[in-house]
């Protein structure tokens, strides 16, 4: 891994290209991304620690402003450990800056994606309901669970109700459209997992 960035996602937008062509991007706003630490893992890798957006000293405990304290920088809403080989070019309470990214680059984005409760297999599974005639008395139901005599017990991992969303998932390879330091903004192509707030951008 040598960039990356947490950025906070705004909402979706469309860019028109000089030919004409209408794409479809996420608007990351790009808040002030600051190193806070540096761990060694071994020789050759180690984890960049980074954060961003503020929060008041009066929700930390004593243990967390004595850190913040010792590493010279402020305390941040949101922190993430990035592991690289090149944590040697990043230095404890300097800023990531935006023009680490370029036009048509391709990244990784991680973020939470929308939290939908408890749900059924239909739409946590995408399974098949059951006729919906009088007569039938399957219509959504899950069927049998059961595996027989043997083993006589449900198996493991057997796809059924439950909780749905509310975790962390990544998407592969998004191009980078278009990136405005002046505002501070990325434009992203295509659809960034999660509703508004922040995200991991690497690659």
């Amino acid at each position: 891994m040598k960039k990356f960035f947490i950025g906070k996602k705004v909402g979706m937008t469309q860019l028109i290209d000089p030919e004409g062509k209408v794409a479809a991007v996420t608007v990351i706003q790009a808040p002030p991304c600051v190193v806070i630490e540096k761990q060694a893992v071994d020789g050759e890798t180690a984890t960049v620690v980074v954060g961003t957006g503020s929060v008041k000293e009066k929700h930390l405990n004593k243990a967390t402003k004595g850190f913040y304290q010792k590493q010279g920088v402020a305390p941040a809403a949101r922190v993430k450990g990035f592991r690289t080989t090149i944590a040697a070019e990043f230095e404890v309470a300097k800023e990531i800056p935006l023009t680490i990214f370029e036009v048509d680059e391709l990244v990784n984005v991680r973020a939470k994606t929308i939290g939908r409760g408890f749900t059924g297999t239909i739409k946590r599974h995408n399974f098949n309901r059951g006729p919906m005639a009088h007569g039938s008395k399957s219509h959504r139901i899950p069927g049998s669970i059961g595996a027989g005599t043997t083993p006589g017990r449900v198996v493991p991992g057997k796809r059924m109700a439950g909780h749905y969303g509310d975790s962390f998932v990544t998407i592969k390879n998004l191009k980078i459209v278009k990136v405005d330091p002046e505002k501070g903004l990325l434009f992203i192509g295509g659809a960034v997992p999660g509703k508004a707030g922040y995200v991991e951008i690497f690659n």
